[in-house]
């Protein structure tokens, strides 16, 4: 059977992140699994939009992709989300699959980056194990935060953190709980006033440009408004080998799954 892997991001529009984070997300899953045919799709339409109308560049949507793949022979697949966590957008990815599952012999989905017990253990490992904190520095992660019932992932990152011994680790969202403000309240306990600021997202996109190091409004502004001595680490998930190791092996896993 002629084989593929279909790589599901959110996406983003900032050409720079996007190669150094999903650009080698997909050139590892290629290096990894050379039997089978890499392929991309966002879940964003206005950064698939975005992306056409200014750099002129086309990216497919789930759907797009899938029909792609088909014309194109393709008929066993493995659709591996970079999503961080089991929210919406890989809620829709699953309605897409399971909508078009006809189109192939075989299809199967990988996990998000945060599934398991073990992942949440990886994961943590695999950002300290690459970040170098000044001394006396606390390290502030941004997530997207969400709605969804998901969202629990955010606080349970925090305790596994601090499980594993990395005390000096916070975790906020952008738009749900916890948030900035309950950051703080933990970091005026901790009596520490230097503080690096890093996004727990795939990507260091528009969301840690403007939402986390901004010049106004921003994480980083509204820590320094409170006295805090702020370091900005501008570098996405996908810039970790073992965040990327994570994604390669819930790649493997998924090929002994059942079509979804």
């Amino acid at each position: 059977m002629n084989k593929g892997i279909l790589i599901v991001s959110f996406g983003t529009s900032y050409l720079d992140t996007l190669d150094r984070t999903i650009g080698v997300i997909e050139r590892e899953a290629a290096e990894t699994f050379p039997d089978r045919r890499v392929y991309r799709a966002f879940t964003s339409h206005m950064i698939i939009r975005k992306l056409k109308s200014r750099e002129n560049r086309k990216v497919d949507t789930v759907e797009e992709a899938l029909k792609r793949m088909a014309a194109e022979g393709i008929e066993d697949v493995i659709v591996q989300p970079t999503h961080i966590i089991n929210g919406v957008e890989n809620d829709r990815m699953m309605e897409d699959l399971r909508e078009h599952r006809g189109l192939f012999r075989r299809i199967r989905a990988g996990r998000p980056l945060l599934s398991s017990v073990e992942d949440y253990k990886k994961a943590v490992h695999a950002v300290m194990g690459q970040t170098k904190l000044e001394e006396g520095e606390m390290l502030v992660l941004m997530g997207h935060g969400t709605d969804h019932h998901a969202n629990s992932a955010y606080p349970t990152l925090e305790y596994t953190f601090h499980a594993l011994g990395y005390e000096q680790v916070l975790v906020g969202t952008v738009e749900n709980f916890p948030e900035l403000k309950n950051v703080m309240t933990k970091l005026e306990i901790s009596g520490k006033k230097k503080t690096a600021l890093m996004p727990f997202m795939l990507v260091a996109g528009d969301h840690a440009q403007n939402d986390m190091a901004g010049e106004e409004d921003s994480w980083k502004s509204r820590l320094e408004e409170k006295g805090y001595d702020v370091r900005v680490i501008m570098k996405g998930l996908g810039e970790f080998s073992g965040i990327r190791k994570i994604f390669m092996e819930h790649i493997e896993e998924a090929e002994s799954e059942d079509t979804v």
